[in-house]
């Protein structure tokens, strides 16, 4: 009986360890199970955020890549000492009206023969009045007979109109004076290139590209 007895007790205590053993077994499995379980999520949240963060690099630069650069007026309209030229206090713009009066303005051409005198600087004096302008000029000699608002073709129609000439005396500062022809042209608008045509001593005529910018109010 007390064999029988202490079998079962040994039994009981055998079943028991089996038992715990198993217990033990099976927490360390759930634990390492979980463990792993925990990296494999947050390896995955960290791919997620650096894929996403890639992707807003990628957006960023291809809007900046897509956007046109901008470039403000103040900095693209300076002067030559990097001073801000507003275009309020900028020289008369093309095509603008000028107030009536009298002006000092740049008169160009595309030719050396055709020229203003030396002592006017390349300047002529444009007259503003009832919206309709027309320079008066001083050349360099009287070489140039005549002068006509448009092409030569058309200079050389009958009923042309003609700008006749005006003789005036210039002075060059050094005891010396010349007697050079004048003309008063008409500007259909500054800053635009207009024909005027000439004729010469010699009969022939000659078309040219003129250009009269830059308006000064005069010093009276």
């Amino acid at each position: 009986m007390k064999k029988k007895v202490a079998a079962i007790i040994s039994s009981v205590l055998l079943a028991g360890a089996v038992l715990a053993g198993c217990g033990g077994k099976t927490s360390a499995s759930g634990n390492s199970g979980a463990g792993a379980s925990s990296e494999a999520a947050s390896s995955s949240v960290e791919s997620a955020v650096s894929v996403k963060a890639a992707s807003e690099e990628e957006k960023t630069v291809s809007q900046s890549a897509a956007e046109p650069e901008t470039v403000s007026v103040a900095s693209a309209s300076t002067s030559e000492s990097g001073n801000v030229v507003s275009a309020a206090s900028s020289p008369q713009e093309a095509g603008t009206a000028l107030a009536d009066g009298i002006y000092m303005a740049k008169f160009d051409t595309d030719s050396s023969m055709f020229r203003v005198n030396d002592m006017d600087y390349g300047r002529g004096v444009l007259t503003v009045k009832n919206g309709k302008m027309s320079i008066h000029i001083r050349l360099v000699s009287q070489n140039i007979v005549n002068l006509f608002y448009g092409n030569k073709e058309d200079a050389q129609k009958e009923g042309a109109k003609l700008i006749d000439p005006t003789v005036e005396t210039v002075d060059y500062g050094d005891g010396t004076t010349e007697d050079v022809n004048c003309f008063d042209v008409p500007v259909p608008a500054l800053d635009q290139e207009f024909t005027v045509s000439l004729i010469g001593t010699h009969g022939n005529w000659y078309e040219h590209q003129v250009t009269v910018s830059d308006p000064v109010p005069a010093v009276q």
